[in-house]
């Protein structure tokens, strides 16, 4: 079982879900991968329900805060990258382009973390991990098994170099070519152009699952969307799909080791 207790920096390390409709929402990934959940309270008496397999967190699911519900956001899933200091890469991101949009503060004795835009727009959380490290179970169907910036500006790469140190390779993918985020010499993500005209600029989720046909069925079963329908890759069998909220995600099934 693929169980993680650190990361290092720049590796995708946690994803959330912020919601319209925390209850609904929950029921649907019960529904899809199978999550029990731990209701963590949150100011104003709202709670972040950790998502669990068994005894292993791989996701979070809460409310939207009423700036974004005020702004009418819709529901969108986060992704969250490893820092050792949040406070020293958060610095960096001005400089190289991005901007900060909530700076770092402290989640009681979980981490400390800031939201910031990448230049190409895209917003991604920094964690630095305090009690909680992120997902403990990464790459089994329910968790996480990968995440991808969707950019039409590819030069945002560079920020992520400059930020957090990461480097980037190339690999043919299909008839075209795939870009790599590494860390450490280890593929930790990857970044590709929106495939779809309106598609805004932001970091994707995909989920494992051990079989892309039935999970999509039953997005659609428990009042989801299909977006793009199953189909083979030279890696796996994916499917682009929206929870009954609108959060989009992705479904994975590999086709070898995660």
């Amino acid at each position: 079982m693929p169980t993680r207790d650190s990361y290092a920096q720049g590796t995708p390390n946690w994803v959330d879900l912020q919601t319209t409709d925390q209850a609904a929402a929950k029921a649907f990934y019960t529904g899809v991968f199978g999550w029990s959940y731990d209701d963590q309270p949150m100011d104003g008496g709202a709670v972040y329900s950790m998502a669990k397999i068994g005894d292993e967190s791989v996701a979070a699911i809460a409310p939207q805060s009423p700036e974004l519900a005020a702004a009418g956001a819709p529901s969108m899933w986060n992704t969250y990258l490893a820092v050792d200091s949040v406070d020293e890469v958060a610095a960096k991101v001005g400089p190289a382009g991005g901007m900060v949009a909530m700076e770092p503060f402290d989640v009681m004795d979980a981490g400390r973390m800031a939201f910031v835009l990448d230049p190409s727009g895209a917003a991604v959380a920094l964690w630095q991990a305090g009690q909680h490290i992120g997902s403990t179970l990464v790459n089994e169907p329910g968790a996480v098994v990968w995440n991808e910036l969707i950019t039409d500006n590819l030069a945002a790469v560079t920020f992520y170099e400059q930020v957090l140190g990461m480097t980037t390779s190339t690999m043919e993918m299909g008839a075209g070519k795939y870009t790599m985020f590494q860390v450490g010499g280890k593929e930790v993500g990857g970044t590709t152009p929106p495939q779809m005209e309106g598609v805004p600029n932001h970091w994707h989720v995909y989920f494992a699952v051990a079989d892309t046909d039935a999970s999509a069925a039953k997005v659609t079963e428990l009042g989801g969307s299909v977006i793009v329908p199953p189909f083979d890759t030279p890696i796996g069998k994916m499917a682009v799909v929206t929870d009954p909220q609108g959060a989009v995600f992705s479904l994975f099934q590999a086709s070898m080791p995660a």
